[in-house]
């Protein structure tokens, strides 16, 4: 748990570091600061999010799998949910790829 929230805090302080302040920019040069704030923003965004989802499958996989070894006879019953809650976060993490990518634009 510490090493997440680690990673969580290191991942929010970068975003906030990439942050691009365009009102004090001399406005010929807002332009350009502001998209490479935003494709760098996007990019964490977007990685964050497909680690978050490799993460959460690799602990569904594997924790289905030790299900199955404890208990054999459930195994048709577990690796059903298995796939159903793996394609749910693999939803929310083409979510957050999109949403990542589409803050570059």
């Amino acid at each position: 748990m510490k090493k997440l929230f680690a990673f969580t805090a290191l991942a929010s302080m970068a975003l906030m570091m990439f942050d691009v302040n365009t009102a004090l920019a001399a406005p010929e040069a807002a332009e350009g600061a502001a998209a490479a704030g935003s494709g760098i923003g996007g990019g964490l965004a977007a990685g964050l999010g497909a680690v978050g989802a490799g993460l959460g499958i690799g602990r569904i996989g594997g924790s289905a799998v030790e299900s199955i070894a404890r208990q054999p006879e459930m195994a048709g019953s577990i690796g059903t949910n298995m796939i159903i809650t793996a394609a749910l976060v693999e939803g929310v993490a083409l979510f957050a790829v999109v949403v990542g990518l589409l803050g570059t634009l």
